[in-house]
This record gives structure tokens, C-alpha cells and sequence, in this order.
């Protein structure tokens, strides 16, 4: 039986502004966080824009190769792309009164040479960035008055774009700020609960009002939120280790309750009391939290194991988010565990707890492609596991999940967020580029390319064919 996907199934890839646009102080743009290069995840600024070190300067140029890029998108089958606004080319400072016309009129053309190529758009507001100038004035997300600047950035490009851009996303990965804070709501120094989970909730009461303002604004507009899908598993049947498992998956769960069901879980408030968490929440907050999102998107690479014993726990090689290695499962050159079924399970859970619609909006591996003495670039591992993943995708639909589409991470080398490097590659196409950031920037078709194009252009019967 072919394994064929649902009828408009949307198929592409993700991207992020900071990671490919580089340009980074061209068109009145102004610095953002992103252009910080933090050391750890305690916001320690160790590599700043214009200086040797910081790649995201130029990154892969696609500021000025975007319609060279689109193109190849174009011609695997791209039905979708998923990228981000920089929310410091449209406001540089973040508190500006007008926006920045030359960075609106860069999404314009971006979008437009996209409807040419019979792309849509998938848009992040905000991609782990913020304008700098807010972490200065305003400490990042512990700021109240964030909230306001973002709403108007965000009716500010919902305006601008509400006939090129239909699907919308507020915030990446949102639950990353529990191990990067500066990365997800700009905080500074090493910080405790009390003022990240404070800077979240303003976060999350910005997104459900940038919710509100998509759905005033855009007649047919569906916006989503988006989670960092870090399932966990007990490191064994003891009871303990369920209980733990189960509190950690609730721990990154809980942005996906707010923003799908419009209020704080029952379970929160003891966590929060156990932790010394007192939060300031309005009556007004809690009615904007009330505008749910339309869909759910995640982003998925690995699962890992809870155990209630802390010494099982280790930070270092693959283990940011602070999981246990799974003994049964293999894993990538950065360490990051490989689980196909992982992503049947998540996907299957996600759908039974919010009942709306799922979009998985970053999937890859990332890995070090060595090109060939032809210059061609076989990368068979990666087309290992993007058909394993995929396959396990559409079990989950089978099993009723209803899914919007697929969006594979980078499918065109860029610079890595994790890890700061051209090395990691996710492409689909090879960018000419390595970590000391020399290269010609010259675009090239991976074995991979082919490989997907194949996938889409058979909506998914290809996958049913041995690799």
C-alpha cells in the first residue's frame, strides 16, 4: 500500500531570519540578540556583530541570494517555507514610533518572489531574537512594557502583509528559555526561576495578544504557537521515575496549555510554590490568555529518559536540555538521540491533549557533509532518518492525528543556533561556507535534494519505497 500523505498536505522547510539572512546592519536594521553570540546559557556576550568569530554577520547571504534560494525551494516541491521576520529590521530598537520601510519592503519582495514560485509563507514573529536596545532598557521579557512594543511590531506586519502571509507563528520554541533565558527572553546573567518564568508570562500574554490582533487583522489568518517536542521517557517501569518523567514533559507541556487551552494548568501552582515562584498576573492578563491559538507546531531532533534519582543526570555532549540518554537508542554526531517512534508518540499526545490541529515545523539531522572528489555530496544518513522519521509521521496520521504539514529544518546549510557553526548542516543544498566563515557561498544539490523532491512531488508515496 502506497504511504501516501492527506490531500494539501503542506510540504517544506524552516528557516530563521538571524541564521540566513546575515545583513545584519544593512536596510536601517538594528542589532538584536541574536547578533550577540552568548556564551553558555547565561546570556555572557562573547562574540559581537562585526567582529571575526560571529558568522551570523553574513551567514549565507540570503539578504541578497534569497531569489537564487527560492528557486531551488521551488524546485524540490516546496508548497510552504517557514521563516522569520527580524523583529529588529522592521523596529531597530524595538521602541521606535514607525516602523523601518526599507525592512518592511525586504519582506515584500521576500514574499513576493515566493508567490512566484507558488510558496506560501509560514511566518515566526519572533525566532529567538529581540531588538537589543529592549535587553538595555527594559531587562529583555522582565520588562511589562515588552508586551505593548511587541503587540504593535506584530499588527504592524500583520497590516503590512495580511494579503502574502496567511499561517502566522508567535514565538520559537517558547519553552527554550528554561535553559537558554537570553536565547528565549533576553534576560542577562546567570537568573533565577522567579524572574524567567515572569519574563515567559509576559511572553505568553504578548502571544495570545498578537493572537487576537492576527484574527482582527487577517480575515483567513491561522496562527499557531510553537514548542520545543522534547518527550521524555522514565529510565525505568519504577514508579518514581514515571512520576519524574511525567512533571518533566508536564514542565515543557505547560506553554503549550496556556497558549491551546487559555490558562495556567492546575499542576503549575504547586510547582510554582515549591520553587519560590510568585508571578504578577493581572486580571487583564488572564483574559488575553484566553485567545487560543489555532494550531499547535513543534519542533522535533530527540526524546531522552527522567529518573527521580539527580545523579543519573548529566550536562554536556547532547544533553542542553538536561535529559538522560536512552541506552536503546542511537544518536548523531552531537549527540542528539535518534527516535523516529519518538515523534508518533508526540504527535499522537499532542493531538490528544489539545485536539487542534499539529504542525511539525523543524525536523533534520544535522551532520558533517564531506563533498566528494566530484563535489557531489552523498548524504545517505540523513535520508535515513528523515524517511524513518516520516514514515513514523504518517502512522500518526493514520492513527487520527490531523496534521497540517511538514517543514524539514534547514534545507539549505545555515548557521546552527546551538551550536554556532556552518559544520552542522541540516541542507537539502550544501552552502559553501565552514566555521572559520570562508567559502564562496555557492549553492549545491545534496544527494538529499533529490531524495525530497521525490518525497513531495508523490505526496509521501515515495516513502514506501526501500531506500
Amino acid at each position: 500500500m502506497k504511504m501516501v500523505f492527506p490531500d494539501g498536505f503542506l510540504w517544506g522547510g524552516a528557516v530563521a531570519a538571524n541564521q540566513i539572512e546575515g545583513a545584519w546592519n544593512q536596510g536601517g536594521k538594528g542589532v538584536s540578540t541574536a547578533d550577540l553570540q552568548p556564551r553558555g546559557i547565561d546570556g555572557e556576550i562573547a562574540v559581537r556583530p562585526g567582529t571575526n568569530g560571529n558568522l551570523k554577520d553574513i551567514a549565507i547571504d540570503f539578504y541578497h541570494r534569497y531569489p537564487q534560494d527560492i528557486k531551488l525551494f521551488a524546485e524540490m516541491g516546496f508548497t510552504i517555507l517557514r521563516t522569520s521576520i527580524a523583529w529588529a529590521r522592521i523596529y531597530p530598537n524595538g521602541d521606535e514610533t514607525e516602523p523601518n520601510e526599507a525592512g518592511l519592503a525586504f519582506y515584500d519582495r521576500l514574499f513576493d518572489e515566493m508567490a512566484q514560485h507558488g510558496i506560501q509563507p509560514l511566518i515566526t514573529l519572533s525566532h529567538y531574537e529581540m531588538p537589543f536596545g529592549l535587553v538595555k532598557k527594559y531587562d529583555g521579557w522582565i520588562g511589562r512594557q515588552v508586551i505593548d512594543l511587541f503587540e504593535r511590531y506584530a499588527r504592524t506586519v500583520f497590516t503590512r502583509y495580511r494579503h502574502k502571509v496567511k499561517y502566522w507563528l508567535t514565538f520559537n520554541e517558547i519553552n527554550m528559555a528554561l535553559y537558554a533565558p537570553f536565547t528565549g527572553v533576553g534576560l542577562m546573567g546567570e537568573r533565577s526561576k522567579q524572574e524567567i518564568y515572569q519574563a515567559l508570562h509576559h511572553q505568553l500574554v504578548a502571544s495570545a495578544r498578537a493572537v487576537k490582533a492576527c484574527h482582527e487583522i487577517i480575515e483567513d489568518a491561522r496562527i499557531g504557537c510553537m514548542l520545543l517536542g522534547a518527550i521524555r521517557y522514565p529510565i525505568s517501569c519504577k514508579p518514581e521515575d514515571l512520576l519524574q518523567a511525567q512533571q518533566e514533559n508536564r514542565e515543557w507541556l505547560f506553554f503549550g496549555d496556556v497558549q491551546a487551552r487559555g490558562e495556567y494548568p492546575a499542576w503549575i501552582a504547586r510547582y510554582f510554590r515549591e520553587n519560590g515562584i510568585t508571578l504578577c498576573i493581572t486580571p487583564q492578563d488572564r483574559q488575553d490568555l484566553k485567545e487560543t491559538v489555532d494550531f499547535v507546531s513543534f519542533s522535533y531532533y530527540m526524546s531522552g529518559c527522567s529518573a527521580a534519582r539527580p545523579d543519573l543526570y548529566q550536562r554536556g555532549h547532547g544533553t542542553l536540555l538536561n535529559m538522560i540518554p536512552n541506552p536503546f537508542l542511537s544518536a548523531s554526531e552531537w549527540g542528539w538521540q535518534i527516535d523516529p517512534q519518538g515523534l508518533r508518540f508526540l504527535l499522537n499526545e499532542l493531538y490528544d491533549r489539545y485536539r487542534k490541529p499539529l504542525f511539525i515545523v523543524e525536523n533534520g539531522l544535522g551532520a558533517k557533509d564531506v563533498p566528494e572528489l566530484d563535489g557531489s555530496i552523498e548524504d545517505d544518513y540523513r535520508i535515513h532518518y528523515l524517511h524513518s522519521h516520516l514514515v513514523e509521521v504518517r502512522k500518526a496520521i493514520e492513527d487520527g492525528v490531523e496534521l497540517l504539514g511538514y517543514t524539514s529544518w534547514g534545507p539549505i546549510d545555515l548557521v546552527s543556533a546551538s551550536a554556532g557553526q556552518m559544520s552542522k548542516r541540516y541542507g537539502f543544498i550544501y552552502v559553501d561556507r565552514d566555521d572559520g566563515g570562508n567559502g564562496s557561498l555557492v549553492r549545491q544539490r545534496k544527494k538529499s535534494f533529490y531524495w525530497y523532491r521525490d518525497v513531495i512531488h508523490s505526496n509521501g508515496a515515495s516513502l514506501s519505497e526501500p531506500i
